[in-house]
């Protein structure tokens, strides 16, 4: 099982790149029904079971490919389809991976005891061939999203209440081919750090949340339960910070600021726990916290990068992203190990997202810098006279009237 994960997991990183160089070169659509034929292929192919390496192949390897090239389409194509209510848009999609969460589990318990193992990868990649059918409605974006800050919000201070809205810019937002060329902009460079730090984190938890509770004696039933809780809060922390991120009192970047500092303290103070409600107050907090998060870090790349380069930046960031996926939890099963304690690793990731946070403080003073620079170079320009005689003139005419002469 681990193996398959590994799998599943480097695939839907790595080839995140090759997914997102194919929905610019052909479009979203396309590589959405790819990916979903994949992922119902290698569920297919896996019924047959010859042996471990075959299933690595393809339940792993085919299927790990498949979801690869159907999410990260996917949740490209919605930053493409809203930019007013990018926030709450992609909060919202990204809601069903909670919803899979909280029922695959019994689900798949159930068809493996009426259908055995293969009976229900069958009858999953049946399921996810349906992916084939969502790609299918999903539109080329309109020549209104094309281009570039078209009516795009663009974020005030804390503050203001209002957006300022840009004027129409008559440039295509997508480029033909996939720009390797971020990886030399400071901000997609400072960004990119601290999604491997957060990604060192993420996956630690679920982890190491249920061996937390093998050690305070909470029955198994009871500890089955904190994975539902998990999920659930999670769903509604992703609605309630899209929905409040598209209210725009807040720069998205301090608002992702702020969810990882709280998930950070929720972390650290989740070892305290000694019973099963303060482990499921605390794991409750968690997940809330980390749906927040999971709802505006696409939105914050979206704004680093901005629309003309964001398929390539996607892709990008979800490959550099997967290294802390990697590192993360061998490096707290470590700690673990040498700690001989549970709650080791918990610390381990509240202050690695407590490093991240200071990253994410970087990268707000560079945009900062940007931004003063930008309305500076737009003052000058301003204040430079179309006529350069004219000025002279002027300037002639300001100095015979110092000195009192008579024009």
């Amino acid at each position: 099982m681990f193996l398959t994960y590994l799998s599943f997991s480097y695939l839907a990183a790595d080839s995140a790149p090759v997914a997102s160089s194919l929905c610019v070169r052909y479009s979203h659509r396309a590589v959405v029904i790819t990916g979903g034929l994949l992922a119902f292929s290698g569920m297919a192919l896996g019924f047959l079971g010859f042996n471990m390496v075959w299933m690595y192949a393809t339940t792993g390897f085919l299927q790990g490919l498949g979801i690869s090239f159907s999410w990260t389409p996917a949740i490209s194509i919605v930053s493409h389809y809203f930019s007013k209510k990018r926030a709450l848009a992609n909060a919202i999609a990204s809601a069903g991976e909670c919803a899979f969460a909280f029922t695959f589990g019994p689900f798949f318990q159930w068809l493996i005891s009426q259908y055995g193992w293969k009976g229900a990868l069958l009858i999953i990649g049946g399921i996810q061939l349906n992916i084939c059918v969502c790609g299918a409605l999903m539109r080329p974006p309109a020549s209104g999203c094309l281009l570039e800050a078209s009516h795009c919000e663009t974020e005030t201070p804390p503050g203001n209440g209002a957006s300022r809205i840009d004027k129409e810019v008559k440039t295509p937002i997508t480029h033909k081919t996939f720009n390797w060329m971020l990886v030399r902009r400071p901000e997609f460079v400072v960004y990119a750090i601290f999604g491997i730090l957060a990604a060192m984190s993420f996956f630690v938890p679920p982890l190491f949340l249920v061996p937390l509770s093998y050690s305070l004696a909470i029955d198994e039933s009871w500890t089955a339960s904190l994975l539902s809780i998990l999920a659930v809060v999670d769903f509604a922390g992703r609605l309630l910070c899209g929905w409040y991120a598209n209210l725009h009192v807040t720069k998205t970047v301090h608002l992702l600021t702020m969810t990882i500092t709280l998930i950070s303290t929720s972390l650290m103070l989740l070892p305290l726990a000694n019973s099963y409600l303060s482990l499921a107050i605390f794991t409750g907090f968690y997940g809330f916290f980390f749906g927040t998060t999971v709802a505006i870090h696409i939105t914050v790349l979206a704004d680093v990068v901005g629309m003309p380069d964001f398929d390539s930046a996607l892709g990008l960031f979800m490959l550099i992203r997967s290294a802390g996926g990697f590192v993360g939890p061998p490096l707290a099963g470590l700690i673990v190990d040498v700690a001989e304690d549970n709650r080791a690793g918990f610390y381990m990731a509240g202050a690695t997202l407590v490093l991240s946070a200071g990253v994410l403080v970087t990268l707000d003073q560079l945009q900062q810098r940007k931004e003063r620079g930008s309305q500076t170079n737009t003052k000058l320009k301003k204040s430079t006279l179309p006529y350069p005689h004219l000025h002279l003139l002027k300037l002639q005419n300001r100095r015979y009237q110092e000195h009192g002469i008579v024009m």
